[in-house]
């Protein structure tokens, strides 16, 4: 899929958590060819801060309005930068860059945690069926992505680690009683990756098709810089920007 580079207009920069935000500019190519599990990369022009692209997953895109969502949280200097644009102002951007998931038939589980959940909204709105939903959090504060689900998921399980809300422990703790309960078709994780090793596993066990979305810096997206890479199970090396960010999970964990 070819890949564009545009200078895309601001329409919506707001927090919609502690230190999260949501931004979404029009993009009218990207919204168009944008699949589920796909990222941009992004940079405010004219800023030292943000000299290199960041990468962040494509949250939603609507082919209609001509428009790309991405999720995005502060964490440094770009991102601070990031959170300062108002509506008008322009974004360089780059994409849709990546292999995306695999658009499967019947229910699927959708598993995800902190930041990784974003590229999950996505993927919900273009399945054939509504999914089911499974994520975690620190702490009910970090949940509020259960009102953003809500209209895309069949079922929503959580979990907190210290009890505030949901299930007390990780999606691991819950894992297993709802892979048992909804007896879903496939599974999608992710999220950091203690997780999505522990999801994998489990859902290993199961027999179930699972992939994974992984997280890595990135300085070019295109392949180039090498800084992506990773050794699969079975002792090659691929690049997540160009051969991922989504994978069968057999082929990261082992």
């Amino acid at each position: 899929m070819k890949k564009h580079v545009i200078e895309a207009p601001v329409l919506e920069n707001v927090p919609i958590a502690d230190g999260i935000y949501r931004m979404v500019f029009h993009a009218q190519l990207l919204a168009i060819e944008a699949q589920p599990g796909q990222f941009v990369m992004v940079m405010k022009p004219d800023d030292q801060a943000t000299f290199l692209r960041r990468p962040f997953g494509i949250a939603d895109a609507d082919p209609a309005a001509g428009t790309i969502t991405i999720i995005y949280r502060l964490v440094g200097r770009g991102t601070k930068a990031f959170a300062k644009m108002k509506q008008g102002e322009l974004l360089s951007v780059e994409g849709p860059i990546g292999h995306g998931f695999t658009l499967r038939e019947g229910r699927q589980l959708l598993v995800g945690g902190g930041l990784g959940i974003a590229p999950l909204i996505f993927l919900a709105k273009s399945l054939p069926e509504k999914p089911l939903f499974l994520i975690g959090g620190r702490n009910e504060k970090e949940i509020f992505w259960k009102d953003l689900l809500a209209p895309l998921a069949e079922k929503i399980y959580v979990t907190t680690d210290d009890g505030s809300f949901g299930t007390k422990g990780f999606t691991t703790t819950l894992l297993p009683d709802v892979l048992e309960k909804e007896q879903p078709a496939g599974v999608v994780t992710c999220g950091p990756t203690i997780m999505m090793k522990g999801i994998a596993g489990l859902v290993k066990e199961s027999g179930l098709p699972c992939e994974v979305s992984l997280e890595k810096r990135m300085a070019c997206g295109i392949g180039v810089c090498l800084g992506c890479t990773f050794e699969t199970t079975a002792g090659t090396r691929k690049k997540v920007c160009v051969d991922g960010p989504v994978f069968p999970a057999e082929e990261v964990f082992a």
